[in-house]
C-alpha cells in the first residue's frame, strides 16, 4: 500500500497553486503601512480577538496577519488571550444573543485606553444576519466602536489599514 502511493507521488509530482499576483502596488502598501505602524507605535499593541457569532471567513484573514507576508509579529503587534492584557478589541460576527454578555465582559475588562475594532460587514451592520431573535445585529449595539472594516470577509491588507485608521485616531484624540 505504502508503495502504491509513493509511486503516485513521484508520477504526479507536487500539486499546488500558484502564490497569488497581488501586485507591486499592494506591496508597497503594505511596507508603508508597516513602516507607519512601528513608527507610530514605538512599542507594542496587543489586541483581544473576539469572535461573537461569524461564519470565520474574518477569522481566516485575520490568521493570514500573521503569516511571514504582513509580518504583524514584526511589527510589534500581537495577539493576546486576555482582555487585561490587550490595547485593542478587534471584533468579527454578528453579536449573537449568547455572546452578548461575553462581549460587554470583554469590554469592561480591557484596560484604558482602549480600542474597538469591527471586522466583516456582519460585526459592522449586522450583515446577512441583520437584528433578529437570534443576534443583536452589529457590534456598535452592544460597545461603543472606533473603527468598523467593511467586506464579507475584508482582505488582510484591508484589515491592516483598518488597524492602522483606529491607531492613528486614537494618537490625534490623545495630543
Amino acid at each position: 500500500m505504502v508503495w502504491k502511493v509513493l509511486r503516485q507521488i513521484g508520477r504526479v509530482g507536487t500539486v499546488s497553486e500558484p502564490a497569488p499576483d497581488i501586485g507591486d502596488e499592494n506591496a508597497l502598501e503594505t511596507s508603508r503601512i508597516q513602516h507607519e505602524l512601528l513608527s507610530i507605535l514605538g512599542q507594542a499593541l496587543t489586541i483581544r480577538e473576539v469572535d461573537t457569532g461569524s461564519c470565520n471567513g474574518c477569522e481566516l484573514e485575520i490568521n493570514a496577519l500573521g503569516n511571514p507576508y504582513y509580518n504583524l509579529e514584526g511589527l510589534g503587534i500581537k495577539f493576546v488571550a486576555s482582555p487585561r492584557h490587550a490595547d485593542m478589541l478587534l471584533v468579527t460576527g454578528p453579536v449573537s444573543r449568547n455572546m452578548e454578555t461575553a462581549l460587554r465582559r470583554t469590554f469592561d475588562a480591557t484596560p484604558e485606553p482602549k480600542l474597538v475594532v469591527a471586522v466583516g460587514d456582519c460585526a459592522c451592520d449586522g450583515g446577512v444576519f441583520g437584528q433578529s431573535y437570534a443576534t443583536c445585529g452589529q457590534v456598535a449595539n452592544i460597545i461603543p466602536v472606533d473603527e468598523t472594516i467593511p467586506g464579507c470577509p475584508p482582505p488582510p491588507l484591508e484589515i491592516l489599514r483598518g488597524i492602522l485608521k483606529a491607531v492613528r485616531r486614537r494618537i490625534k484624540s490623545a495630543d
